[in-house]
């Protein structure tokens, strides 16, 4: 059993570097649990270890009296001064009490107390650690899974992944080798203090930046802010105090080499690096780009900006589900209300009803008939009185060909007319 503990000892010292010291004193108290099972509720026992020696044995305090009449708490006087020549009634006398019959399962008992003792020595250390590496990104191997959470072996150390930073598009295998942002580390958990890992939150894209940019290491280049749905779009705003760096290029790196290798750390999660602007709709515009922004209207106090985009732009500003416009959101720190342009329609539908007019003047036709000319790419009369056949124009209006040849034998009228003039 001695030998057992002492390769114990060694193991846990050299291997997770819990002092030996500690592991005494746990040893110490499980075996106190374990002894007085066979020695009793003797008075003030206690443990004593020699780790180097390998042996154990068990002391008590017991009060000298004339007439012992609890045993567990009381020694004969004349006992007590052969063990202390001067011994009074009333005097504290330690004498050991270590049982022959400590045995097998009292050992055994205290080998199990002392584990779990050891285990909890074990995650103190962990926090000690850690306490300070909050923010950190740290290199760790898929281990094992428990439910929907992965285990990460950190080394000495095990951290966990929860499933809520998890990234969905991602698959985990045990023996994978990846880096994890460190989230937080909690103390108390009911398990003991815990490594809390994330490769979802937005600071594990921050972090990666940091690495790989130089000039954001040393704070030439500063990241305003980030919004990111883990998996498949990050963007990130960037700025300089200094003029001659280019924030944008910074990032990037030289064809494109510096955003790469962040981008193969992600997965292939898309990455857009915007030039931060101070001006809040000039900082919407960036960030949007390259969607041209038509109007924009900034409300500071409600945190709102309302801005129009063209109807071709509409769906792309929005992005799929409503991504790109999400993250602009949280990228600028306001709500964004996207609306289609009116007015350019509103252009269009006069520039068309002009159109439309002067072909009703020109043929004698209804305005619907001349919408269905424009509409089919023959909005001038002179058009079709030269560069048309019937069958054209015929195909135009739904298959009306009487129709078709009275509008070209106007349309060739109305262009010889001037000529003959």
């Amino acid at each position: 059993m001695i030998s057992e503990l002492k390769t114990l000892f060694d193991y846990y010292e050299k291997e997770k570097g819990i002092d030996r010291g500690k592991m005494v004193e746990a040893l110490s108290q499980a075996l106190l649990a374990a002894s007085k099972k066979s020695i009793g509720p003797a008075r003030e026992l206690r443990i004593d270890i020699d780790p180097d020696k390998g042996t154990i044995k068990a002391f008590a305090k017991l009060l000298a009296v004339e007439n012992v009449s609890n045993p567990w708490e009381e020694i004969p006087l004349a006992k007590a001064r052969k063990l202390k020549k001067d011994a009074v009634i009333g005097d504290e006398i330690e004498i050991e009490v270590t049982p022959n019959n400590m045995g097998r399962i009292a050992a055994q008992t205290a080998k199990q107390t002392m584990l779990q003792r050891l285990r909890m020595a074990e995650k103190e250390n962990l926090y000690e650690e850690f306490k300070d590496r909050t923010g950190d990104v740290v290199s760790g191997v898929v281990r094992r899974f428990e439910k929907s959470d992965v285990i990460i072996d950190l080394g000495k150390f095990e951290g966990v992944m929860p499933s809520k930073e998890r990234v969905s598009t991602e698959d985990y295998t045990s023996g994978d080798r990846m880096r994890f942002y460190v989230k937080a580390v909690e103390k108390d958990t009911g398990r003991g203090p815990e490594i809390i890992l994330s490769r979802a939150h937005p600071n594990f894209v921050r972090r990666l930046f940091e690495f790989e940019v130089s000039e954001i290491g040393d704070r030439t280049v500063e990241i305003a802010s980030i919004a990111r749905e883990a998996g498949y779009r990050t963007k990130v705003a960037v700025h300089s105090e200094d003029d001659k760096v280019d924030p944008v290029g910074a990032c990037v790196g030289l064809r494109g080499a510096r955003v790469k290798n962040i981008v193969r750390e992600l997965n292939n999660e898309k990455v857009d690096i915007i030039r931060w602007k101070s001006d809040p709709a000039e900082f919407v515009r960036e960030a949007l780009k390259p969607i041209k922004v038509l109007t924009i209207a900034v409300d500071k106090d409600k945190k709102q900006a309302r801005l129009t985009v063209s109807e071709e732009d509409l769906s792309k500003a929005i992005g799929r589900r409503g991504q790109n416009a999400r993250l602009t959101s949280r990228l600028v720190g306001m709500d964004l209300i996207i609306e289609k342009d009116e007015h350019a329609a509103e252009v269009f539908e006069g520039q068309m009803g002009s159109a439309a007019q002067q072909l009703v003047d020109a043929l004698s036709i209804s305005a619907d008939v001349a919408r269905q000319l424009i509409n089919g790419g023959m909005g001038d009369f002179r058009t079709l009185a030269t560069g048309v056949d019937v069958d054209d124009v015929t195909e135009v209006l739904g298959g009306d060909r009487d129709l078709a040849e009275q509008i070209l034998a106007k349309a060739q009228t109305n262009v010889q007319a001037p000529a003959e003039e």
